[in-house]
């Protein structure tokens, strides 16, 4: 697996900030309800989304050594008025520009707490990115717009959480996920090869396992990376247009609904 570079996780931030305020500056009703987290209205979701970059933003400035409560961040709690769309963008883009200046000035190596034990502010600017491509395509799909393509690099950070959620959380639905013998194949259909955009995955009684490449498995998913990546997260069902599910489809629903943070 080869990460990408501190400063391309910046940009793609910089990016993936852009396309949800485009989202909320496209004429869509902020207060419906966004079918992959039901418990939220768009506008919840920007707002966390909002909170979550400006809470990582004082993690990686202030060079923190521990959990520090959300609420210490400033700007945190984002515009006082609900359903005026050019200020909650104003506020997201400025929160984006909060957590990358943050990022670029401290670079990959400095230490900055994590909840995953890897103190660094690469790992944020890593975290950060898919946290956006994940409720980007959930904002997509609230308003009814296409989603954005993703690289493979979403795909291997989910798998570490799940693993890392095996390992420390003993009573988390993911350690229900230890089945040897089973296996998962993820198979993304339009990506050149040079981006080995396959995975092979294996439940053994120690925790989950993987590797790039394509392995027979005892249930397969197919189809656009995007969509691979949605269903995976469990924000697309694999019956959507496009998606083939291939084998054991109960091993991959056991999938979709342990493989949480907790």
């Amino acid at each position: 697996m080869t990460l990408l570079t501190h400063d391309r996780y910046c940009d793609e931030i910089v990016r993936q900030v852009a396309g949800l305020g485009a989202v909320v500056t496209s004429g869509a009703d902020l207060s419906a309800t966004v079918p992959t987290c039901p418990d939220w209205t768009l506008e919840d979701l920007v707002r966390h989304v909002g909170r979550a970059l400006r809470w990582t933003g004082l993690i990686v400035g202030t060079r923190a050594e521990e959990d520090v409560p959300v609420d210490r961040a400033p700007g945190a709690a984002g515009p006082a008025a609900r359903g005026d769309a050019a200020a909650l963008d104003a506020w997201l883009a400025e929160s984006g520009e909060v957590v990358v200046g943050a990022l670029r000035e401290a670079g990959p190596d400095a230490h900055a707490w994590s909840w995953a034990g890897i103190d660094t502010a690469g790992f944020w600017a890593r975290r950060m990115t898919h946290e956006l491509v994940v409720h980007g395509a959930d904002a997509a799909l609230a308003a009814g717009l296409p989603r954005r393509a993703v690289a493979p690099d979403a795909i291997d950070e989910w798998l570490e959480i799940v693993r890392f959620v095996q390992r420390v959380l003993p009573d988390a639905a993911a350690n229900e996920l230890r089945a040897p013998g089973s296996s998962l194949h993820l198979h993304a259909t339009d990506t050149p090869a040079e981006l080995n955009a396959e995975w092979f995955i294996e439940l053994p009684d120690d925790g989950i396992t993987w590797s790039r490449g394509h392995e027979k498995a005892t249930v397969a998913l197919r189809g656009p990376l995007t969509d691979v990546l949605l269903a995976f997260y469990g924000r697309l069902s694999p019956d959507a247009p496009g998606l083939e599910v291939l084998g054991d489809r109960e091993l991959l629903e056991l999938w979709l609904e342990k493989a949480t943070f907790g």
